[in-house]
């Protein structure tokens, strides 16, 4: 592969799953990757779905760190609305002091949920307004040159964890741009703004102490399986679970159901919503990446398996490893 490739688990849970056995695969998930060659593993941060078990990507991050040696670990991202960036620091500093050199953090403006779950965390509008400043704040706790006089974070304080600014749109990537620090974007569900976004961040990069020239990170679905039909299979499965966790109510709908609002306006979202995704054998796959990093002018990729089936999800990344890796 041209570019560096790295996993977004999404920490998913099955139908048939636990929240426990959903852990116990993100461990295992890990542990492989590490030994594929996969640049790093990142958690983001939701709240409220049932079906995505991250909702405290610290603590998950402190988990699977401690099962593995090596692959960097980190939140893609951290929602910094939701949080004080003092605790912030604390917490992933807590984890660089714990696994030097192996944490990232990135961070994000939206809620990570529904206004009703944002008002349950305590937060408004008015905290996500402050994004700009909350970022500032945190970076200064994390390099200890502290903004807020007479407190610093500890732990957290000379550990420089990496920064990773987070976005869908243009705001996110002026920012990034402006601060001098590498952009992610959210292309595996936000596609619209990929290309002005990544185009106006190399445009405006001021280079910064940490990071002299501009690096970008574009997220992409994929589903690999050397059945070409099983791998359509389970992308049509994975719209129809999106439907549900988007758009049911007092029961899941049918795959009949599904279907049927798939055709309509609001399902059309969801098939917008999933327009960066390599479907299909491992070699059709590797050549759509190879075809999405040049169109997306991006440094690295991150892999977001869609797949509900467990088996076609981590063989999807075996598939894709840079390493060859056997598969299950």
């Amino acid at each position: 592969m041209p570019v560096d490739l790295s996993i977004l688990d999404l920490a998913q849970v099955g139908r048939s799953e636990t929240v426990a056995s959903s852990f116990a695969a993100s461990v295992d998930l890990a542990q492989r990757a590490e030994q594929w060659g996969y640049s790093r593993i990142w958690y983001a941060e939701h709240h409220n779905m049932s079906t995505i078990a991250s909702s405290a990507p610290a603590v998950l991050v402190a988990h699977v760190a401690a099962h593995t040696n090596t692959i960097r670990l980190g939140a893609g991202g951290v929602m910094l609305p939701n949080h004080a960036p003092l605790t912030i620091a604390e917490q992933f500093g807590t984890l660089a002091e714990l696994h030097p050199g192996r944490i990232d953090l990135g961070l994000g403006r939206a809620p990570g949920s529904d206004q009703k779950t944002f008002a349950a965390l305590r937060r408004t509008i008015a905290d996500a307004d402050r994004f700009p400043q909350d970022v500032l704040e945190l970076q200064g706790y994390l390099t200890g040159q502290s903004r807020v006089e007479g407190v610093s974070a500890t732990p957290g304080a000379g550990t420089d964890v990496p920064l990773y600014i987070l976005g869908s749109s243009l705001f996110g990537a002026q920012m990034a741009a402006a601060l001098g620090l590498p952009y992610a974007f959210a292309s595996h569900f936000a596609p619209q703004a990929l290309t002005d976004a990544v185009a106006l961040y190399r445009s405006e990069f001021r280079p910064s102490a940490v990071l002299a020239e501009p690096h970008v990170i574009a997220g992409v679905g994929v589903i690999a399986d050397d059945d070409p039909d099983r791998a359509a299979a389970q992308l049509e499965a994975a719209k129809r679970a999106r439907v549900n966790a988007l758009f049911k109510r007092d029961r899941a709908f049918t795959d009949e159901e599904c279907d049927a609002i798939l055709t309509m306006p609001q399902g059309r979202q969801i098939e917008q919503m999933m327009t960066y995704c390599g479907v299909g054998t491992p070699t059709q796959v590797r050549d759509y990446l190879d075809w999405f990093a040049g169109h997306a002018d991006a440094d690295e990729l991150i892999l977001a398996s869609f797949a509900p089936d467990r088996e076609v999800w981590r063989n999807t990344f075996a598939h894709l490893a840079p390493v060859a890796a056997p598969v299950a």
